[in-house]
């Protein structure tokens, strides 16, 4: 653990949290960017002004599915990876460099590129994805009140990234064609692995092996857990399982409704004569989150001062409910494409709303207790396995996705809205046992 005391600071955060957050900010401006354009690349029509590869919506949103949850579950290899040989820092750069191959070859015109791009990728994001998370934890000493803030900033990188790649990569690449959006996302990626290398400066102490013989952490490696620690990692486990609701709810944005997007929205805006590309509607999301992400903070610090219930897991299943109201606007949506056709885009951006909301209360959350619970020798593979379990959500998200294509839309979106909403006040029900479990670290 770095010493804060000798750190310089920029808004009363270290210089670190800034290097992980633009290498983060790129990362995902690659990865949210080539996520818009995959699903609809894939269902695109051979023959068409910008050709894909033809294939139906069940079998786009099948490999959507394998490759969003693979991308994610690649966390528990990186995370062991980084706690047991390399440290953190070794592992995000080997990752980032990975990742930078496998965006660029995806530039290819090629199924076999694209397969071995999509590989790469996934290698990628395992290698960096949780291991950066980690690292933002280790910037902060283990009572400073400042993580769960350096947190939400670090995830405003994330949404700023995010918020750019659906408009940029995501209209070049449905607009002049889809390769030129999966190698700006190369480049993009490539800046990120730039800024990290430049910043090693920034982050001596940080995400270091503590297996060395001189890290003074190192016997941590062979010591077993304690009760309190067992208890900790136990409240982890069941957390996981909220992740795995929240995500497998909300990630119907890349597919299920990237798809009603593009193929039952009304995009066409009559006064100026300008369709919006469906790919845009991804922005959405992000850009909500840059919005609403210190209104949320603060809503939960106003909270806490009234003595109300302000636990993390609390935030989280409360989360949940706010991201099922964003379902039952889907539902409405669907409603009115069964009446006239189509749907209105209004629909689209309310149920973005409800689930940047929900998002805000629960994915920062769910890392920030994370590097409060997890026992320092399992850090990363606690966090990989965090986002495992978004990565089971991500397949989840796809199954139902598929399901729709059947079972129609207007009963998928309203069965994840009554279900979500009926998980997270369950939740809310069992919050005091699983307090006394966190031994007052939640």
């Amino acid at each position: 653990m770095n010493n804060l005391n000798e750190e310089k600071t920029l808004f009363g955060h270290p210089y670190g949290l800034y290097i992980l957050f633009f290498t983060e900010l790129w990362e995902r401006f690659s990865y949210y960017g080539m996520r818009a354009l995959l699903v609809l690349f894939l269902i695109s029509e051979v023959n068409s002004d910008n050709p894909g590869y033809g294939w139906s919506n069940e079998d786009a949103l099948y490999l959507y599915g394998w490759y969003t949850m693979l991308v994610y579950v690649a966390g528990i290899p990186g995370g062991i990876i980084a706690d047991r040989y390399l440290g953190q820092k070794k592992t995000v750069m080997i990752g980032g460099l990975l990742l930078v191959l496998g965006h660029s070859i995806l530039a290819i015109d090629n199924l076999t590129a694209f397969y071995a791009g999509l590989g790469f990728i996934i290698l990628g994001v395992g290698g960096l994805k949780p291991n950066i998370s980690t690292m933002v934890g280790g910037l902060y000493n283990n009572n400073d009140d400042r993580r769960d803030i350096g947190f939400k900033i670090f995830y405003m990188g994330i949404n700023i990234g995010a918020f750019f790649s659906a408009l940029i990569i995501g209209g070049i690449g449905e607009v002049y064609g889809w390769h030129y959006g999966f190698g700006l996302a190369g480049i993009g990626m490539l800046l990120g692995q730039l800024v990290f290398m430049w910043g090693q400066k920034y982050l001596i102490g940080v995400g270091e092996f503590i297996g060395t013989k001189d890290n003074p952490d190192k016997d941590l490696m062979d010591k077993p857990l304690t009760k309190i620690e067992k208890d900790r990692v136990l409240v982890l486990l069941l957390s996981f399982l909220i992740v795995i609701v929240f995500w497998g709810a909300f990630e119907q944005a890349g597919g299920l409704m990237n798809i009603y997007a593009f193929e039952k929205t009304n995009r066409l805006i009559d006064s100026i004569n300008f369709e919006v590309p469906a790919t845009w509607f991804q922005s959405l999301n992000a850009g909500f989150i840059v919005l609403f992400a210190v209104a949320v903070g603060k809503f939960w610090s106003w909270w806490k001062s009234l003595g109300k219930e302000s636990a993390l897991l609390f935030q989280m299943a409360t989360g949940v409910i706010i991201m099922a109201i964003g379902f039952f606007f889907m539902s409405a949506a669907s409603l009115e494409f069964q009446e006239n056709g189509s749907s209105a885009m209004y629909w689209l951006v309310l149920a973005y709303l409800f689930h940047t909301l929900g998002e805000l209360c629960t994915s920062p959350t769910a890392m920030a207790l994370i590097t409060k619970l997890a026992p320092l020798k399992y850090a990363s593979i606690m966090m990989g396995t965090y986002f495992a379990c978004t990565g089971f959500g991500n397949k989840l998200a796809a199954y139902l996705g598929e399901w729709a294509q059947t079972a129609g839309e207007f009963q998928i979106f309203t069965g994840i809205a009554v279900f979500c909403s009926a998980f997270g006040f369950l939740v809310v029900l069992l919050l005091k046992p699983l307090k006394r479990l966190t031994h007052g670290a939640d």
